[in-house]
């Protein structure tokens, strides 16, 4: 029976591992934390920010509203303080619609794929 290699779960994250999720600037994770109250990383002696996965899911939450829905800092506080658990079911649903979109484009660029392989192979029979 091979090895089966348990996925570790890391309980905190710096601001790069965190960009690099979020696929952002680090500068605009440090904003966000200004601007918002709901994101509190926790710092060392240094000051260096370290992210638990809440404050990353606050922060997609938070890029879900100001980048993909297009909300004004302003729009967004007041969605999270009246409408958060709507909001995060909107993210959510918006979520899995994405992954489906993919997995159906991925389906389509084969069918595709494999219809223009078959016309090329047609093509060079009849030559």
């Amino acid at each position: 029976m091979p090895y089966k290699k348990s996925q570790i779960k890391k309980i905190y994250y710096s601001i790069g591992e965190v960009a690099n999720i979020l696929k952002v600037n680090p500068s605009l994770i440090r904003f966000w934390e200004k601007e918002f109250d709901i994101i509190k990383p926790k710092k060392n002696q240094k000051g260096n920010r370290f992210f638990t996965t809440e404050d990353i899911e606050q922060l997609k939450l938070i890029y879900f509203l100001v980048k993909e829905k297009g909300m004004t800092l302003k729009g967004a506080k007041q969605s999270l303080k009246k409408n958060k658990h709507k909001t995060i079911e909107n993210q959510e649903l918006t979520d899995r619609l994405q992954k489906i979109r993919s997995i159906l484009m991925e389906i389509y660029n084969n069918i595709d794929s494999e219809t223009n392989e078959s016309e090329d192979e047609e093509s060079e029979r009849t030559v």
